[in-house]
């Protein structure tokens, strides 16, 4: 038996000292915590050591010969009372929540779970099979921190690129096939190079914390494809590790910031992969089920679930709140530019509902190790009240559904939506002009990993989830999408390049809009899910990047690169206030509303539920002179004749979703100009145009 000692009850979890290992558990309900730990290989226990002391519901110990890379795990003991929200079992070895690397993937077996499945009581059932040849184990070691300065790009020239490590590098042709799928692929060259041609600032990351596959998915043989079932909340998905070791991290962190990229983490800390009271016993469940978790009041036998997933981490509770912000600040630690937080209304929560000013979000943003991090939140949840996109704090960004509907609704035909358009293009003032906020508040997006991708949004007008094993019924029903008269993959030519057109249209609408626009993997590509707007189990060609470039993929490509570069190089695109219709420093207002006239919209035309076209005439004064460009959108089903106002200079067309290829810039001659039907089109008023073609 080894020694210990009374350690101290903090930092939480497993912490080398000059004096040992220091050795602290929060468990205010557990009657008895013991540290089991195992051989090199993580199969064999070798011992089980209680800990001696207890301060403030924290066990804890020293041990002072306790080797680096240690394979351990945890048992409580107390009370096994569901009925009461108890559910303690010294038979279900669990991972320290505050672990930092783990040894293998978490696979759902039956021993992982506190009841007995086949007893008709269910969860209030005992079981005692011992889960440790079932468990990961955790590491007694920790990922590096990357080296070198991050890069440093100004929030209003930002361009966002949602990606999933295993799907972005799984098929990539040119990467090794040995790391194809993971952090390394990740790193490589070749992957860096799409991104750095695309001309996007940052990637943000989805989940690359340790996931377990839903009990409901096991069955089906499908996996959580995703991620966003966190079973470990600092510590690394085994399966993302081509060498198995967590500097893999920082290697890719490293080369993305080597080429300029940043990189955001999307955390997943309102939940965990426990679910609800049928799930698996993983972790807090264990520990200290009714610390841990938010119970129904009236049966705490259940779980509150304003995730959808199961469950409710309590994160206005002292204890929760700790392990959040511990999270957090780890993987600020190891380097990393940001971190957007997943479903963050239910993390806002407290018990009288969503609270703005509340501790988590006090805490969050006024931690000093978190100073400097981009924090974008999702707004919502599916607990009451919400939705609140637009209610969160200063300095924190929001994805903005709002956009991405009413920009869809809009190109999609629907009635009276111009006024809703331009409030979108000008950075949805009506949700962040507040407390200080600027647009880059608003993460404008119309595609993302949930839901239809950019090229099933144009082919099909209903869900087809079939492959998920729900009957097709899960996903969103509701999700403004239109099919060209033809549900899924056409032959027809005129069906085919309407369907581009579309899509070249949309992206236009993104990258010219006030703003964090934030595209998503594959888009640029024409990437396709069939039709499955949750495709979060769909490990399979179903959701990875086909990397395969034909003529028509390549066009829309260099359509992406081509907006991207055109938003970077027009301050009037990016500028980081909200339009007023005041001059900003040039000859003009910062903004102009035109009808196809040429003349301002009067009140009457921003109330027709017919009108779906409309010019934006931006102008922003600078160091250079005045920076002015003509934003047309024509969404009418024929071409416009459109009376351009005078320009300062020369008005040069410079893009044109109606053409498959980005060409070179026009001068325009005259004052009219005909906009073709279904088509966005930028304007430059210049000497010369700013970009090559």
């Amino acid at each position: 038996m080894r020694r210990i000692r009374e350690g101290a009850p903090e930092p939480p979890g497993l912490t080398p000292t000059p004096r040992g290992v220091n050795v602290a558990i929060p468990a205010p309900e557990a009657e008895r915590v013991e540290l089991c730990l195992f051989d090199a290989a993580g199969a064999r226990e070798l011992e089980r050591i209680a800990l001696p002391e207890r301060t403030h519901g924290i066990w804890h110990g020293l041990l002072p010969d306790l080797a680096p890379d240690s394979r351990y795990g945890l048992r409580a003991y107390g009370p096994f009372d569901p009925e009461r929200g108890l559910r303690f079992n010294p038979n279900k070895l669990l991972l320290d929540p505050w672990a930092r690397a783990i040894d293998r993937p978490f696979r759902l077996a039956r021993p992982l779970f506190g009841y007995d499945p086949d007893d008709p009581a269910r969860d209030l059932s005992f079981c005692r099979l011992d889960s440790a040849r079932a468990m990961p184990k955790a590491c007694l070691s920790a990922p590096r921190p990357a080296a070198g300065p991050r890069p440093a790009t100004p929030r209003r020239t930002a361009v966002l690129y949602e990606l999933h490590v295993r799907g972005f590098t799984r098929l990539h042709p040119e990467l090794p096939p040995s790391i194809r799928g993971t952090l390394a692929g990740l790193a490589h060259t070749a992957a860096l190079d799409h991104l750095v041609r695309l001309g996007v600032s940052a990637v943000e990351l989805m989940p690359i914390t340790a996931a377990i596959d839903e009990p409901h998915l096991a069955s089906k043989g499908l996996r959580n494809y995703w991620g966003y079932n966190p079973a470990a909340f600092m510590a690394l998905d085994p399966r993302l590790l081509a060498s198995g070791e967590g500097d893999e991290l920082a290697a890719a962190i490293e080369a993305l910031h080597g080429a300029g990229i940043a990189v955001i983490l999307d955390l997943v800390l309102n939940h965990s992969g426990e679910g609800d009271e049928l799930g698996p016993t993983l972790s807090l469940r264990g520990l200290d089920n009714r610390t841990y978790y938010r119970l129904r009041p009236e049966d705490p036998r259940r779980y509150v679930d304003h995730t959808g997933c199961g469950n409710t981490l309590a994160v206005d509770r002292p204890i929760v709140l700790r392990l959040v912000m511990d999270a957090l600040r780890n993987w600020a630690a190891l380097g990393i530019d940001g971190i957007r937080l997943d479903l963050a209304t239910t993390l806002a929560r407290e018990e009288g509902g969503f609270a703005p000013d509340g501790a988590f979000l006090s805490v969050l943003r006024q931690d000093p190790r978190l100073a400097g991090l981009a924090l974008v939140v999702e707004p919502w949840d599916v607990g009451p009240g919400g939705w609140r996109t637009g209610a969160f704090p200063p300095p924190l960004a929001e994805w903005n559904d709002r956009f991405r509907d009413e920009v869809r609704r809009f190109w999609r035909g629907d009635p009276g939506l111009v006024g809703a358009l331009a409030t979108r293009l000008a950075g949805s003032a009506d949700l962040f002009a507040h407390a200080d906020r600027r647009p880059w508040a608003s993460v404008n997006f119309v595609t993302a990993h949930d839901g239809f991708t950019l090229a099933d949004l144009v082919a099909y007008a209903r869900r087809h989830n079939e492959a998920n094993g729900e009957a097709g019924r899960d996903g969103r029903a509701d999700e403004p999408s239109w099919n060209h008269g033809v549900e899924g993959p056409s032959d027809d030519p005129a069906i085919r390049a309407a369907r581009r057109a579309d899509m070249r249209a949309l992206l236009a609408l993104l990258l010219c809009a006030r703003g964090t626009p934030l595209l998503a993997m594959g888009d640029e590509l024409a990437r396709s899910q069939a039709g499955n707007n949750n495709a979060y189990c769909q490990d399979n060609p179903t959701s990875w990047l086909d990397w395969t470039l034909d003529e028509e993929r390549r066009a829309l490509l260099d359509t992406v690169r081509r907006l991207v570069a055109l938003r970077r190089a027009h301050r009037a695109l990016h500028d980081d206030r909200f339009l007023t219709g005041s001059p900003a420093g040039g000859p003009l207002p910062d903004v102009t509303w035109r009808r196809a006239d040429g003349a301002p919209l009067n009140e009457a035309d921003w109330h027709d539920p017919e009108r779906r076209h409309l010019l934006v005439d931006l102008c922003l004064g600078g160091e250079d002179g005045p920076d002015r460009v003509l934003l047309l959108v024509n969404r009418e089903e024929r071409p416009l004749s459109i009376r351009l106002p005078p320009p300062l200079v020369r008005w040069w067309l410079v893009l044109d979703t109606a053409c498959e290829q980005p060409t070179s810039a026009l001068a325009l001659e005259g004052e009219r100009f005909l906009a073709p039907a279904r088509a966005v089109l930028l304007l430059e008023d210049r000497a010369r145009p700013t970009l090559a073609a």
